[in-house]
C-alpha cells in the first residue's frame, strides 16, 4: 500500500532554497499534517505517494517557498496616494499622525484585510505588522481578526507612543506606560501562538524617538518573557537619528545597546542611515534588519547600505513597509527594486543577485523573525508554506530560461497562481479561497478610507488634490 498525503505537487520546478540551494526540475513535493513530507526528483514520489486527497500537475510551473514580508503597516492600504511626494517628518505630521487619531476598529479590519489580500496575490505567505497608532481600543483585535480569517501566518507587533509631540507626534495616539504594558499583556495572553504557532505577537515602539527608555525597556522585557521578538524604525533618516539623540542621547544601535534591547530577537527597520559603528555592533549583536527600498525611495530617505550589512554577516529580510509610503503592498514589485536600487546606487551590476534577493525574501526573513527553521525554505519536516508560480499566466515571464532571474527581474502578481500556508491553500488558480467575496472586501476596504478621510478631513484627494508639476 502507498504512502498517504494531503497533497502531491508533481512536475514542477522546485526553487529549494535549501542549504546546498538546490533547482529541481520536474520533481516532486508531498505535504501531510500541513508539513512538507517529503522532496523527490523525477517520479519517484508519484509512485510512493498513492493515498493522495489532492494531487497537482505542476508541468511548467515553479515552486518557491513563500515570500516573508518583514515590515508592515497595514491600517496606512486606506491611506495610498494621499502622502505623494513628501519627505517623512512632513509625512508623518501632515498626513499620517492625523489619519491616526480618527483609526476605528472596522477600519484597521479593512485595511489589513486589503492589504493581506494583496499580500497573498503577489506571493506572501508571512506578515509582520507594524500597528503603533492607538488612538481607542479594539485597533489590535481588528488586525488578528483578519490573520484568522485570511489564513496568513502573521506577527503582529504591537506599537505604541509616548513622546515626540515636538517633533509632530498628536497626543490622541500615544499612550501611557501602563496603558500599553496592560493591553500588552492581554493580546499577548489572548493570542501569542495561537492556531498552532501561525499567528504570533510581538513589540514594536513606532520608533526610538518617540519612546521613552522606560516604555522600550518594558517593551523588550515583556516580549522577551513570551519568547518573542521586538521591531522598531532606527535610523531611516536623518532626522530619526537627530530625534533619537535628543531624546536619549545615542542614536542607531548605541540607543538599542543603552536600554538593554541590542539582541538576536530585535528586528531594526530601515536602516538607511547606520553608522559603520552600527553595522558592526548589529553584527557582533546578531540583530536583524528589515531592508524597505520601495518605501525609501518614496520617501526619499536614502538608500540602505545593504552590501556593507551583509558582508558583516547581518541577517537583512525585505518589507514592503505601510502602503502610504509605498503605495502598494507587491512582493514581486519589492524583488526587482531590491537588487535595482542596490546596482544603480553603486554603479555595480553584481553587488546584489537574484538568487541573493531571493534568499532575503524566504530563507533570510524567516531568519529575521526568528523562523528559519520551520519556515523560508522548502524541505522535509518544514512548514508547507509555498507559492505556485506560472510563467504563462504573463507573456512577461516567457520564456523562462533560469526561474530565480525570471521571479525576480521579469514577472508580476499576474504569474503567482497559488499560495499556501500550512499546507492549506489561501490562492489557488488564481482565486482567493478562504472569503467568499474578495471583490466586497475591496468595496469595503474604499468605503472605510473615504469615512476615515471624512474624519481626518483629509482634503488631498479627488477634487481637493491640485496638479503638481
Amino acid at each position: 500500500m502507498g504512502k498517504r498525503a494531503d497533497l502531491l505537487l508533481n512536475n514542477a520546478i522546485l526553487v529549494t532554497v535549501d542549504r546546498g540551494r538546490r533547482i529541481l526540475y520536474g520533481a516532486s513535493m508531498a505535504v501531510k499534517d500541513g508539513r512538507i513530507a517529503e522532496i523527490g526528483e523525477g517520479g519517484e514520489l508519484k509512485k510512493k505517494y498513492t493515498d493522495c486527497r489532492e494531487v497537482l500537475d505542476c508541468t511548467g510551473n515553479v515552486v518557491f517557498p513563500g515570500f516573508i514580508n518583514t515590515h508592515n503597516h497595514l491600517f496606512q492600504t486606506l491611506l495610498k496616494g494621499l502622502g505623494d511626494d513628501m519627505e517623512l517628518k512632513n509625512w508623518l505630521a501632515t498626513m499620517t499622525f492625523p489619519a491616526s487619531r480618527f483609526l476605528e476598529p472596522e477600519d484597521c479590519y479593512y485595511g489589513a484585510m486589503l492589504g493581506i489580500l494583496e499580500g497573498i496575490r503577489s506571493g506572501m505567505t508571512t506578515e509582520v505588522d507594524y500597528m503603533y497608532p492607538h488612538a481607542r481600543e479594539g485597533l489590535s483585535d481588528s488586525v488578528l481578526k483578519a490573520y484568522q480569517e485570511t489564513g496568513i501566518r502573521g506577527i503582529f507587533g504591537r506599537g505604541c507612543m509616548n513622546a515626540g509631540t515636538n517633533f509632530g507626534v498628536v497626543p490622541e495616539i500615544m499612550q501611557t506606560k501602563e496603558q500599553v504594558e496592560r493591553d500588552l499583556i492581554r493580546i499577548y495572553d489572548r493570542y501569542h501562538n495561537m492556531e498552532n504557532g501561525r499567528i504570533r505577537i510581538w513589540t514594536a515602539p513606532a520608533a526610538l524617538w518617540s519612546n521613552t527608555e522606560d516604555m522600550l525597556r518594558m517593551l523588550y522585557d515583556i516580549a522577551s518573557s513570551y519568547h518573542a521578538g521586538m521591531t522598531v524604525h532606527v535610523s531611516e533618516t536623518p532626522f530619526d537619528r537627530k530625534a533619537t539623540e535628543a531624546l536619549h542621547g545615542c542614536a542607531g544601535v548605541d540607543c538599542l545597546e543603552k536600554i538593554g534591547a541590542a539582541a538576536e530577537n530585535v528586528l531594526m527597520v530601515h536602516c538607511v542611515h547606520l553608522t559603520e559603528r552600527d553595522m558592526d555592533k548589529a553584527a557582533a549583536y546578531d540583530i536583524k534588519v528589515s531592508h524597505n527600498p520601495v518605501s525609501n525611495m518614496y520617501l526619499a530617505s536614502g538608500v540602505a547600505p545593504v552590501p556593507q550589512m551583509l558582508e558583516r554577516g547581518i541577517t537583512v529580510g525585505l518589507g514592503v513597509d505601510g502602503a502610504a509610503s509605498n503605495n502598494g503592498q507587491d512582493m514581486i514589485e519589492l524583488l526587482k527594486t531590491t537588487s535595482l536600487l542596490q546596482k544603480v546606487s553603486t554603479l555595480n551590476p553584481m553587488v546584489i543577485t537574484a538568487e541573493k534577493v531571493l534568499e532575503m525574501v524566504t530563507i533570510d526573513g524567516a531568519r529575521a523573525i526568528g523562523m528559519e527553521d520551520e519556515i523560508g525554505s522548502l524541505e522535509t519536516g518544514k512548514k508547507a508554506d509555498f507559492v505556485i508560480f506560472n510563467p504563462y499566466r504573463s507573456p512577461k515571464a516567457v520564456p523562462l530560461h533560469n526561474p530565480v532571474s525570471t521571479l525576480v527581474y521579469a514577472s508580476s502578481m499576474q504569474n503567482i497562481e497559488s499560495v499556501a500556508v500550512d499546507g492549506r491553500f489561501l490562492l489557488k488558480d488564481g482565486e482567493i479561497t478562504v472569503l467568499p467575496d474578495e471583490n466586497a472586501i475591496l468595496h469595503q476596504a474604499q468605503a472605510a478610507a473615504e469615512r476615515l478621510c471624512e474624519r481626518g478631513n483629509i482634503t488631498n484627494r479627488r477634487e481637493g488634490h491640485s496638479w503638481r508639476a
